[in-house]
């Protein structure tokens, strides 16, 4: 079935703007399978799905330059923010000083290697990576003449590495550690923090104007594709009954029988549905469960102040910033390290039981919690970049000392494992699952 994608009323276009319109493309939408038309669109103009409502296209004005533009500003800072430094603690005239390295570097002295890894990857290398891989694109699709067949492997990586870039949510990190520092520990706030705050603004209005299908367009467009890509297709049940859609760039592929299915626009692997999604995502979500237990009991942090100290727990540490009456900050706290976890395992399960039942219920409902449990399950990782900055820094001897507790390890890997879960997740199988049964009821 085909149906036309819905958005706003059109606009009368004026003949400077008529350039900028889109070409009408058949799309699949990557929420529920529906097959739809995407028609001719102007700047500003968003087609959602008319099935399920999710966003299928948002046309930016001038995508490629202001994109390009604000990574590479973002890439200036992110060098700024790498080279200066974020906080200074003293405490009975000792100092420390601590960069956005400090934090790997601290977990690594304490032998927490897979900390100091994730920590690395998602507060430095992501990012970088990231930046430079989306400005070297839009830098070749707009200085040269003849863009290299490779812009399009860069593009894709650096789609798949988006995720895990987590500049925001280790920004909020930090903040919650200067509150969280021991009352014999003053600190000083450097020029790296502004920087930091400033890449954070920069990244997410880079993310905002970036009009990924304009970039794939433009590819295609200058040549960059492996083979001639046909844009109309075939819209008849009997054609559309084969037709995969690529997940990285969305393209409707038409596959030759008994051929594994490469994308002609961006060179991925096209598969009807992800493969052995519910039983890889069974298997993450049963180990975030057995994580999540020693995530919560276990210490995350063990503090030690003038010989005397307990360990914090994760719950414990939401307690403690409640205790010093500052609420708003142990709400968040609270809601990203104990009610998001909470919230993805539950949706999780609810998707997965729903999905072997064939159940209708709420289907369009579960379609958007599953966006839901996908975007906000990095923001847990909260206390893990907390742990990593006050471990760092609060490291004077028999005066005060903060070490990494067994909890941390265990509550990184429950964030992660639910990342991966919700990745391996396809909704389209509640979709796919429903229609079988509702198909079979009426026999």
């Amino acid at each position: 079935m085909v149906g036309a994608a819905s958005r706003p009323a059109d606009l009368p276009l004026s003949p400077a703007r008529a350039d900028t319109v889109t070409q009408p493309r058949l799309r699949a939408c990557l929420g529920c399978g529906q097959f739809q038309v995407l028609p001719a669109m102007a700047p500003g103009h968003v087609a959602r799905c008319n099935r399920c409502n999710a966003e299928l296209r948002r046309v930016r004005r001038d995508p490629l330059g202001r994109g390009l533009a604000l990574n590479l500003t973002a890439l200036a800072l992110l060098a700024i923010v790498c080279t200066t430094t974020l906080l200074t603690v003293s405490t009975f005239g000792m100092y420390r000083s601590a960069t956005v390295f400090s934090g790997p570097v601290g977990f690594g002295k304490h032998q927490v290697w897979i900390l100091a890894a994730s920590v690395a990857f998602m507060s430095i290398l992501a990012p970088l990576l990231r930046l430079i891989l989306v400005s070297y694109v839009l830098l070749g699709l707009r200085r040269l003449p003849r863009p290299p067949l490779h812009l399009r492997d860069a593009f894709r990586w650096a789609e798949r590495i988006r995720p895990w870039s987590m500049v925001e949510v280790y920004l909020l990190g930090l903040f919650v550690a200067i509150t969280e520092f021991p009352g014999l520990v003053h600190v000083d706030v450097g020029i790296g923090v502004y920087a930091l705050v400033a890449l954070m603004l920069t990244m997410i209005a880079a993310d905002a104007v970036l009009d990924r299908q304009a970039v794939w367009d433009e590819m295609e467009r200058r040549g960059l594709v492996g083979q001639p890509v046909d844009h109309a297709g075939a819209t008849t049940g009997a054609s559309l009954a084969t037709a995969l859609t690529c997940e990285t760039c969305q393209l409707v592929c038409f596959p030759s029988t008994g051929e594994e299915t490469v994308c002609p626009r961006c060179g991925s692997t096209v598969e009807a549905r992800k493969r052995n999604s519910l039983s890889r995502t069974w298997a993450l979500v049963i180990t975030s469960f057995v994580l999540y237990v020693p995530a919560n009991v276990l210490p995350v942090l063990a503090f030690m102040e003038l010989g005397t100290g307990e360990p914090h727990t994760i719950i414990g540490g939401a307690r403690e910033l409640l205790n010093a009456g500052m609420w708003p900050l142990a709400l968040l706290v609270f809601l990203a390290s104990i009610g998001v976890p909470c919230l993805k395992l539950a949706s999780l399960l609810l998707l997965l039981v729903t999905t072997h039942a064939g159940s209708s219920w709420q289907l369009r409902q579960r379609t958007v919690l599953y966006r839901l449990v996908s975007t906000i399950g990095r923001w847990s990782m909260i206390d893990i970049f907390m742990a990593s900055v006050l471990v760092a820094l609060v490291q004077f001897g028999s005066v005060v000392t903060i070490n990494p507790g067994t909890g941390a390890v265990a509550f990184a890997g429950v964030v992660i494992m639910t990342m991966f879960a919700a990745d391996c997740f396809d909704p389209r199988l509640m979709w796919d699952a429903a229609l079988r049964r509702d198909r079979a009821d009426s026999i």
